[in-house]
């Protein structure tokens, strides 16, 4: 095996392992201390940063910090400390001196105004490698030798590093061909480390659809309705797709939905076709008279509902629902489509489950791995799409970057 930390300089060695948001702010926080190696098992760093980017990079939110941190539910208690000390207001003066002018959208997200992320990461390499981190690309994380080093499998074969610190931010399960496999969880476990079972998150789920459906509308966007599920509503857009449902308004209710089943098997959400129209001025609509319109015209020309709506109508609906105006009003304002399973976690947008706060202290290191830290989607947190998932990966990395600073400084 060979021993990759050169170590010659004077100060302490950090070694950060992951390159997504997390670590690349561990680094930045370690830099200026510690001699920064970090590591990355794919060819080059930030691929889920990238991806996240492909259609307008999302970074936070611009709603008040008292709502933005509810939106973390029950991990808020340990988060917001990091939260609060990374505010998205400074997410976007971090941005702001790399060169990254932001604007804060109609609902709120807060995008760079360029919308992609290639520009924003170029600039944060280039930043950490004039500060001096050292990149190794293609080093995937094999756990630790039998005297605390490092272990690294690379297309040249294994090699270890003897760190002084170590920031780990390798990501949940979630899109694993860009890097984030939740293989690291047997080397944790190893040493003791409770983790909990991965399971996705700002997910869709699966339908038992017609064939008609399949082929008919696999693809297309459900524009401007409200899905309810177990007390909680969200207006939005929805995508059928061949195999169920996807899109913002199921992500935000998602992890009640994955609950829910896995309490019992299946969950029935609640879509109103026409939120727009409330139930007795529909009722009244439809219940004009029909001429010699068909039902689907009828539909269309009182109620808007044609197209997918249409379509999501008829394969949900109860036929007892076309009897009446008023049934069918009814129906259309709460028509309930029966989901069958969240569509597999290699597919979802983030995961649920990972690292258990009670098994970090306060600066985000492992109890049971003096000198070990975690931070990013490693850890057991969810929150919704709408630059939360990357607001907390900063932070968290910014938190157990300073956690390794003041480690190094005691030691």
């Amino acid at each position: 095996m060979n021993d990759t930390s050169g170590k010659s300089s004077p100060r302490p060695l950090a070694a950060i392992i992951g390159g997504g948001p997390a670590g690349l702010m561990a680094a930045e926080r370690l830099a200026p201390l510690a001699d920064v190696h970090l590591f990355d098992a794919m060819p080059s760093l930030g691929r889920k940063f990238l991806l996240a980017g492909k259609s307008g990079l999302n970074i936070t939110h611009g709603e008040d910090l008292e709502t933005f941190l509810t939106r973390f539910g029950a991990a808020r208690e340990k988060l917001e400390p990091a939260l609060r000390a990374f505010t998205p207001n400074d997410i976007r003066a971090w941005a702001a001196e790399l060169g990254i002018e932001t604007f804060e959208g109609s609902s709120g997200r807060v995008f760079p105004v360029m919308m992609k992320a290639s520009p924003l990461l170029r600039a944060w390499l280039r930043r950490l490698d004039e500060s001096g981190v050292i990149f190794h690309a293609r080093h995937k994380w094999q756990g630790w030798t039998g005297d605390g080093a490092l272990r690294f499998g690379t297309p040249g074969g294994e090699v270890t590093f003897m760190a002084d610190a170590t920031v780990l931010a390798l990501g949940g399960a979630s899109w694993p061909r860009l890097g984030a496999d939740g293989s690291w969880t047997p080397f944790l476990s190893a040493r003791g480390v409770e983790v909990a079972p991965f399971r996705p998150s700002n997910c869709g789920f699966d339908v038992a659809w017609s064939d008609h459906m399949k082929e008919r509308f696999a693809g297309a966007p459900v524009k401007s309705v409200v899905l309810a599920f177990a007390g909680e509503s969200v207006k939005g857009d929805v995508v059928v797709t061949e195999n169920g449902i996807e899109g913002s308004a199921v992500y935000a209710l998602s992890a009640a939905l994955r609950d829910a089943m896995d309490r019992g098997g299946q969950a029935t959400l609640t879509i109103d076709l026409a939120p727009d129209m409330d139930l007795a001025r529909l009722e009244t609509a439809l219940a004009a008279p029909r001429g010699k319109n068909s039902i689907a015209n009828h539909l269309r020309k009182k109620a808007h509902i044609d197209g997918v709506k249409a379509a999501l109508l008829r394969e949900a609906a109860d036929k007892a629902a076309f009897e009446s105006p008023s049934s069918l009003a009814r129906t259309i304002k709460q028509l309930p489509l029966r989901l069958e399973r969240p569509r597999p976690i290699a597919e979802s947008i983030s995961a649920a489950g990972g690292i258990p706060f009670g098994e970090l202290d306060e600066s985000f290191m492992l109890k049971k791995c003096p000198g070990v830290f975690a931070a990013g989607e490693m850890l057991d947190w969810e929150a919704p799409t709408g630059g939360y998932l990357i607001s907390a990966c900063l932070a968290t990395g910014r938190a157990a970057g300073e956690g390794a600073v003041r480690w190094l400084k005691r030691s």
